[in-house]
């Protein structure tokens, strides 16, 4: 079976969070999409990276995450998430990904 980067894995659970809360009006199966996505990029990191690297890779996530919802204001919910997406997919990249 191939093996999904955990930069997929933690992007897609941002936009996919994202679009589960806003498509089914249901904020809290959002968050789990959010949190199942963020708990199996965070057991790739550990594998690929180390502990602290994967500590500072998912309160990268949790910041994202947060910082989506003021950057949303400006720019629109959509651009936010697939901005902060985009730069958790990167910063799991660099980290973790290439090496593996």
């Amino acid at each position: 079976m191939a093996r999904i980067p955990a930069a997929a894995v933690a992007a897609s659970g941002l936009i996919g969070g994202y679009g589960v809360a806003r498509w089914t009006k249901k904020r809290q199966l959002g968050g789990a999409v959010l949190a199942v996505a963020g708990a199996a990029a965070a057991q790739q990191w550990q594998r690929a990276a180390g502990g602290r690297a994967a500590g500072a890779l998912t309160a990268g996530y949790v910041a994202a995450f947060a910082g989506s919802h003021p950057l949303a204001k400006k720019v629109g919910a959509w651009p936010a998430v697939f901005g902060v997406a985009g730069a958790v997919a990167l910063a799991s990249w660099v980290v973790a990904d290439r090496r593996a």
